[in-house]
């Protein structure tokens, strides 16, 4: 079929045991499990010339044969909304997201997400994430601001992804975060996978965890809170809201995750900064990547925004 890419792959006896879907998990992560899970089903992956299920545990010396069909063309409308973009080139965009604004449209968000005001500019984008998620390499959470790259062609998205699945990316986050840390400096590494009792909710006690590993450190001291410089070394859905909560330090503004406590500070002033701090304490910092077609190593800072920075003096008292 025109546009049809067809993959063919061999498990290795190392890979033997595995899950198929996780296996192209693994393999194709520009895209999302469950569009991987799809296209099993629906008939487009083959292991030794037979149909098989997601779950199906793939044997050493398996062959694979997976058809991606040709994108389907795009239906969300483009959207004129603001973007804060740092560099653009024939290849990507690299912009920094405001809190707030959801990455690509799901449940709930139809309208009003990057990837409609990606649309809205002119130089196009991969295709690879298919029609709802043009470009989209990888994401920041909603409440999350921040830089991003996106990717404007199909081998760029691959070459990104490529980096992102090699963790030649580099990542650094700052977050505000509950309580003084008892050190300077430290690493939490813990599995992450889905909580055993709240689905859409990630946790370090999943039975069947993925490895994970959040790196941090001290910036800032501030009365009962902590600004940390926090660089993932993987990345794991929630990875660095989860690991700090699993260290006693969530998140300020992280209901999810137990960060929302505004309640309890004495102090009013305080309390009514935190209250109005509709957004999460976490701000994607710096990011450093190779171009795609140059090779060239690219870095980017984004600087807090303004009500990052207005919390932060208010928690000063």
């Amino acid at each position: 079929m025109a546009g049809e890419r067809v993959e063919s792959l061999q498990v290795l006896p190392e890979q033997a045991g595995q899950r198929l879907d996780r296996f192209l998990a693994e393999r194709f992560p520009a895209r999302s499990r469950s569009a991987l899970q799809k296209l099993i089903r629906e008939g487009f992956v083959t292991v030794s010339g037979k149909a098989a299920r997601p779950s199906a545990p793939l044997r050493a010396g398996d062959r694979l044969e997976v058809r991606f069909p040709a994108p389907e063309p795009a239906v969300l409308q483009p959207e004129p909304i603001p973007l804060s973009v740092l560099h653009e080139d024939e290849d990507l965009l690299v912009l920094d997201k405001p809190a707030g604004l959801v990455v690509h449209p799901g449940a709930g968000w139809e309208r009003g997400t990057l990837v409609h005001a990606l649309l809205a500019r002119e130089g196009g984008l991969s295709g690879l994430g298919g029609a709802r998620r043009p470009g989209i390499v990888h994401r920041l959470d909603r409440g999350t601001s921040g830089l991003m790259v996106v990717a404007r062609n199909d081998g760029a998205h691959l070459a990104l992804a490529d980096q992102f699945r090699g963790r030649e990316v580099a990542k650094v986050y700052q977050a505000l975060v509950w309580g003084r840390m008892r050190e300077r400096t430290g690493t939490v590494d813990a599995a992450i996978g889905r909580d055993r009792a709240h689905r859409q909710k990630m946790s370090v006690r999943a039975l069947r965890g993925r490895p994970a590993v959040s790196r941090w450190l001290i910036l800032r001291e501030l009365p009962g809170f902590s600004l940390l410089e926090v660089r993932p070394e993987t990345g794991r859905t929630h990875q660095i809201r989860v690991h700090l909560q699993s260290i006693g330090h969530p998140v300020v503004g992280d209901s999810r995750y137990g960060g929302a406590a505004w309640r309890g500070v004495q102090d009013p002033l305080r309390r009514r900064a935190l209250k109005d701090f509709k957004r999460l304490g976490l701000h994607a910092w710096r990011l450093s990547f190779r171009h795609p077609r140059t090779g060239a190593r690219l870095s980017f800072e984004a600087p807090l925004p303004e009500d990052f920075k207005a919390v932060l003096k208010a928690l000063e008292r």
